[in-house]
């Protein structure tokens, strides 16, 4: 869905100036900002920027696309030299901080995740590739999904949003879920 083929080449420049205007608004305004503003700053209608992204989510994913891409290949590339579990730490920290990158962010994260961008697949892959690493090593429960995960993520987000949390806050509250999905 993030990389449109095909589009005429005004239709790609449109496409684009609304994902440009909306990393901006979103960082000014957090993931809640008016859509009618994005499309007013990048210089479109309301009708093409809802063509192209037919609904909030998408555009966040969109928007947050290079930034997943990112941490999900750090995060593999990372992980060879710690435990399953220390390595789900790392995620998990890691993809909580992504989400303080916009205030209201959060809420939106398990949709947003479902949107199909190269980063989310990206970073659903990680985190899967992560959790069975982690069963496998019999570091987790084997009953624990993914979007068991994501739940965790949404929540330590949510409460470090809520707080304005620093990092050392963040890998507390990670911590702390955690443990209750190691293997007894």
């Amino acid at each position: 869905m993030d990389n449109e083929t095909g589009l005429r080449a005004d239709a790609q420049r449109n496409r684009e100036r609304i994902v440009a205007a909306a990393e901006t608004i979103f960082l000014e305004q957090g993931a809640g900002a008016s859509l009618e503003e994005v499309a007013r700053r990048a210089g479109v209608g309301i009708g093409t920027l809802y063509r192209r992204f037919p609904s909030r989510e998408v555009l966040l994913a969109a928007a947050w696309n290079v930034r997943l891409l990112n941490f999900a290949q750090v995060s593999r590339a990372g992980d060879d030299a710690r435990d399953p579990f220390s390595t789900m730490c790392a995620f998990l920290e890691g993809l909580v901080r992504n989400t303080q990158i916009w205030r209201g962010l959060a809420s939106s994260l398990g949709t947003v995740l479902q949107s199909g961008t190269p980063g989310c697949m990206a970073v659903t892959e990680e985190g899967r590739r992560l959790l069975i690493r982690g069963q496998e090593a019999g570091s987790f429960r084997s009953d624990i999904t993914f979007d068991d995960i994501v739940y965790i993520v949404i929540a330590v987000s949510l409460a470090a949003e809520q707080e304005n949390a620093s990092t050392t806050r963040i890998a507390h509250l990670v911590d702390l879920f955690l443990n209750g999905i190691q293997a007894q």
